[in-house]
Protein backbone atom coordinates (compact mmCIF):
# COMPACT_ATOMS: atom_id res chain seq x y z
CA UNK A 1 0.00 0.00 0.00
CA UNK A 2 1.07 3.56 -0.68
CA UNK A 3 -0.11 6.62 1.20
CA UNK A 4 0.48 10.02 -0.36
CA UNK A 5 0.43 12.92 2.09
CA UNK A 6 0.21 16.38 0.53
CA UNK A 7 0.28 19.65 2.40
CA UNK A 8 -2.02 22.34 1.01
CA UNK A 9 -0.50 25.13 -1.05
CA UNK A 10 0.31 28.57 0.31
CA UNK A 11 -2.83 30.37 1.50
CA UNK A 12 -3.78 34.02 1.75
CA UNK A 13 -3.37 35.60 5.18
CA UNK A 14 -6.40 35.32 7.47
CA UNK A 15 -6.51 39.13 7.79
CA UNK A 16 -7.00 39.40 4.01
CA UNK A 17 -9.16 36.32 3.50
CA UNK A 18 -10.82 34.73 6.57
CA UNK A 19 -11.48 31.48 4.64
CA UNK A 20 -7.81 31.36 3.54
CA UNK A 21 -8.15 30.42 -0.13
CA UNK A 22 -4.94 29.53 -1.96
CA UNK A 23 -2.80 32.50 -2.87
CA UNK A 24 -1.46 32.92 -6.41
CA UNK A 25 1.74 31.27 -5.14
CA UNK A 26 -0.29 28.43 -3.62
CA UNK A 27 -2.10 27.78 -6.90
CA UNK A 28 1.25 27.68 -8.70
CA UNK A 29 2.61 25.26 -6.10
CA UNK A 30 -0.41 22.97 -6.43
CA UNK A 31 -0.16 22.99 -10.22
CA UNK A 32 3.56 22.19 -10.07
CA UNK A 33 2.85 19.24 -7.83
CA UNK A 34 0.06 18.07 -10.16
CA UNK A 35 2.44 18.37 -13.12
CA UNK A 36 4.99 16.25 -11.24
CA UNK A 37 2.45 13.58 -10.26
CA UNK A 38 0.64 13.30 -13.62
CA UNK A 39 3.31 11.24 -15.47
CA UNK A 40 3.59 8.86 -12.50
CA UNK A 41 0.14 7.50 -13.38
CA UNK A 42 -0.95 7.31 -9.76
CA UNK A 43 -4.22 5.56 -8.97
CA UNK A 44 -5.67 5.82 -5.48
CA UNK A 45 -8.90 4.70 -3.90
CA UNK A 46 -9.73 8.28 -2.98
CA UNK A 47 -8.28 11.70 -2.28
CA UNK A 48 -9.26 12.61 1.25
CA UNK A 49 -9.03 16.28 2.21
CA UNK A 50 -9.89 18.47 5.16
CA UNK A 51 -12.87 20.80 5.29
CA UNK A 52 -10.67 23.88 4.97
CA UNK A 53 -10.78 25.73 1.66
CA UNK A 54 -7.02 25.70 1.04
CA UNK A 55 -6.92 21.89 1.32
CA UNK A 56 -10.03 21.51 -0.88
CA UNK A 57 -8.53 23.71 -3.58
CA UNK A 58 -5.22 21.83 -3.49
CA UNK A 59 -7.02 18.46 -3.65
CA UNK A 60 -9.13 19.65 -6.59
CA UNK A 61 -5.98 20.63 -8.49
CA UNK A 62 -4.33 17.28 -7.78
CA UNK A 63 -7.45 15.35 -8.81
CA UNK A 64 -6.71 16.30 -12.40
CA UNK A 65 -3.36 14.50 -12.19
CA UNK A 66 -4.20 11.47 -10.03
CA UNK A 67 -6.88 8.88 -10.75
CA UNK A 68 -9.06 8.58 -7.66
CA UNK A 69 -11.61 5.77 -7.95
CA UNK A 70 -13.95 7.32 -5.36
CA UNK A 71 -13.01 10.92 -6.19
CA UNK A 72 -12.51 13.67 -3.66
CA UNK A 73 -13.81 12.97 -0.16
CA UNK A 74 -14.08 15.70 2.45
CA UNK A 75 -13.27 14.52 5.97
CA UNK A 76 -13.84 16.43 9.17
CA UNK A 77 -11.04 14.64 11.04
CA UNK A 78 -8.10 16.25 9.20
CA UNK A 79 -7.83 19.65 10.93
CA UNK A 80 -4.32 20.83 11.81
CA UNK A 81 -4.47 19.81 15.48
CA UNK A 82 -6.82 16.82 15.29
CA UNK A 83 -5.66 13.55 16.86
CA UNK A 84 -4.30 11.11 14.27
CA UNK A 85 -5.43 7.79 15.77
CA UNK A 86 -8.75 7.74 13.87
CA UNK A 87 -6.92 8.28 10.59
CA UNK A 88 -4.30 5.64 11.42
CA UNK A 89 -7.14 3.12 11.82
CA UNK A 90 -8.82 4.28 8.59
CA UNK A 91 -5.56 3.96 6.64
CA UNK A 92 -4.87 0.50 8.06
CA UNK A 93 -8.36 -0.65 7.03
CA UNK A 94 -7.91 0.50 3.45
CA UNK A 95 -7.01 -2.07 0.84
CA UNK A 96 -6.17 0.62 -1.73
CA UNK A 97 -3.60 3.38 -2.04
CA UNK A 98 -4.80 6.73 -0.66
CA UNK A 99 -3.95 10.40 -0.93
CA UNK A 100 -4.57 12.77 1.97
CA UNK A 101 -4.42 16.54 1.46
CA UNK A 102 -4.22 18.46 4.70
CA UNK A 103 -2.23 20.58 7.09
CA UNK A 104 0.68 20.71 9.45
CA UNK A 105 1.22 19.61 12.12
CA UNK A 106 -1.41 16.92 11.40
CA UNK A 107 0.26 15.34 8.35
CA UNK A 108 3.67 15.26 10.03
CA UNK A 109 2.13 13.69 13.13
CA UNK A 110 0.29 11.10 11.02
CA UNK A 111 3.48 10.16 9.16
CA UNK A 112 5.42 9.92 12.42
CA UNK A 113 2.74 7.71 14.01
CA UNK A 114 2.76 5.33 11.03
CA UNK A 115 6.56 5.24 10.79
CA UNK A 116 7.42 4.94 14.48
CA UNK A 117 4.23 4.39 16.50
CA UNK A 118 4.73 7.83 18.12
CA UNK A 119 3.21 10.89 16.48
CA UNK A 120 5.88 13.19 17.94
CA UNK A 121 8.99 11.06 17.32
CA UNK A 122 9.93 12.25 13.83
CA UNK A 123 8.90 15.94 13.80
CA UNK A 124 8.28 15.81 10.07
CA UNK A 125 7.51 19.21 8.54
CA UNK A 126 7.28 19.97 4.86
CA UNK A 127 6.79 22.90 2.51
CA UNK A 128 3.41 24.04 1.15
CA UNK A 129 2.13 21.66 -1.57
CA UNK A 130 4.96 19.19 -0.87
CA UNK A 131 4.11 15.50 -1.17
CA UNK A 132 5.49 12.52 0.68
CA UNK A 133 4.86 8.92 -0.33
CA UNK A 134 4.82 6.34 2.45
CA UNK A 135 4.90 2.67 1.52
CA UNK A 136 3.72 -0.24 3.63
CA UNK A 137 4.71 -3.85 3.30
CA UNK A 138 4.23 -6.67 5.78
CA UNK A 139 7.96 -7.29 6.19
CA UNK A 140 9.21 -3.73 6.76
CA UNK A 141 6.09 -1.85 7.91
CA UNK A 142 5.81 1.80 6.88
CA UNK A 143 8.75 3.50 5.16
CA UNK A 144 9.29 6.79 3.35
CA UNK A 145 9.36 5.97 -0.35
CA UNK A 146 9.94 9.52 -1.65
CA UNK A 147 9.27 13.18 -0.93
CA UNK A 148 9.16 16.14 -3.29
CA UNK A 149 8.53 19.86 -2.96
CA UNK A 150 7.00 22.07 -5.67
CA UNK A 151 10.40 23.74 -6.14
CA UNK A 152 12.03 20.36 -6.85
CA UNK A 153 9.10 19.25 -8.99
CA UNK A 154 9.60 22.14 -11.39
CA UNK A 155 6.76 21.85 -13.83
CA UNK A 156 4.94 24.66 -15.46
CA UNK A 157 3.86 27.76 -13.58
CA UNK A 158 0.25 28.62 -14.41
Amino acid sequence: MRLYLVRHGDARPKSEDPQRHLSATGRTQAHRMADFLRPLGLRVGAIWHSTRVRAMETAACLSGAVTADDGLIERDDLAPKDPVDTMVRAVRKSDRDLMIVGHLPYLGNLASKLLTGDEEAVGLRFAPAAAICLRFDAQDGWRINWMVTPALAGGTAR
